[in-house]
């Protein structure tokens, strides 16, 4: 039987807590120890895991010997940690995003590369059971050609976040299922941000992607709506799918006509047929993403969401900010997305 890894959190808040737990709970790992500057927090931690407590993260890496880790921070000191944690060899794994700038993204890629050690991700909607079913479904033809990929993420506003907006936070998640799910790149942008009610950032988001293929993606987010809904929509040819984020449902709405070949759309148009809501099994999307890293780091590669999948998601993330700010439409250069399952660890793209 294989050793557990030797696991860390640093940052239990909200998302750390969680990844502390599941490295506690899980057979592959043993959390041995973690770090947060309150103090309320490391007491309460150490008494239920058992698990050593630090102040300071730099400590914590020189004594413990770990094997993985969790950075759990505020998106600006994300790279930082990381770098340090990378150079003493440890498998690092960043909540999502990645870094606060393409420039930060790059170094720690770099320094993962240099460090021989594995960088994931954060990008937990990638393990939703219905994300995985939809993209097996749409890779299948089920829906025929995609026409719109429509994304609303929208909810109150969450006080513990302060160095980001909506942007980096929330539209991160979306760009990086939207090109995973079509597998062509985002060509332009055209985005319009608001700031109402946070102090710094913006915090509603209405935005329209150009895709390679004639694609079109819509975003809806922000932070101001009083309940929480979170749903992606894929049109097409043959009907549409929807994916439920928070219930873990997949529904497919059945364009009619499209079974009428011999008519042919042009003359019939859209008609209304059968509904479908597929049978899942629920899973805690944390847990799978984090056993993905630990295999990933076990036996290789296996489609982990890695650094230069991050890179993209904040790089896109300033290219919507720039389309705001500019009030035009960003141009981007050509980008074709690796299905995950086909990448090799270290694989670079030219």
């Amino acid at each position: 039987m294989t050793t557990p890894l030797r696991a860390a959190v640093i940052g239990v808040g909200s998302m750390g807590a969680n990844h502390a737990r599941l490295y506690a709970r899980m057979p592959q790992t043993t959390l041995v120890a973690f770090s947060d500057l309150d103090a309320t927090l490391r007491d309460r931690f150490a008494r239920t895991y058992k698990a050593t407590p630090y102040v300071d993260y730099r400590e914590m890496i020189e004594k413990e010997h770990l094997d993985v880790l969790t950075i759990a921070l505020p998106t600006h000191l994300h790279r930082m940690a990381a770098l340090d944690t990378m150079a003493a060899g440890i498998h690092t794994f960043v909540e999502k995003p990645l870094a606060e700038s393409v420039a930060s993204a790059r170094e720690m890629i770099e320094a993962s590369e240099r460090h021989n050690v594995l960088l994931g991700v954060g990008h937990i909607e990638r393990f939703n059971p219905a994300v995985i079913a939809l993209k097996e479904r749409l890779d299948a033809g089920q829906l025929g050609k995609i026409y719109q990929v429509n994304a609303r993420r929208i909810g109150p506003f969450p006080p513990r976040i302060k160095d980001v907006g909506v942007v980096f936070d929330l539209a991160t998640h979306e760009v990086n299922i939207m090109e995973y799910l079509t597998g062509v790149g985002i060509r332009s942008v055209v985005a319009e941000i608001k700031q109402t009610l946070h102090d710094k950032h913006e915090d509603m988001l209405s935005c329209i992607l150009r895709f390679d293929g004639d694609v079109i993606g819509t975003m809806d987010i922000n932070w101001l709506t009083p309940t929480k809904i979170r749903q992606l929509a894929v049109l097409g040819e043959r009907g549409m799918f929807l994916v439920n984020y928070l219930t873990q449902e997949l529904w497919f709405y059945e364009n009619r006509s499209a079974q009428d070949h011999w008519q042919g759309l042009v003359t019939v148009g859209v008609t209304e047929g059968s509904v479908i809501k597929y049978e899942l099994t629920r899973v805690e999307p944390l847990r799978a993403e984090l056993e993905t890293f630990v295999d990933a780091i076990n036996h290789g590669y296996n489609g982990l969401v890695n650094g230069e999948e991050g890179l993209r998601a904040v790089f896109l993330a300033e290219q919507i900010l720039r389309a705001s700010h500019e009030q035009q439409v960003v141009k981007l250069p050509p980008y074709t997305p690796v299905p995950a399952r086909y990448r090799q660890k270290g694989q670079r793209r030219d």
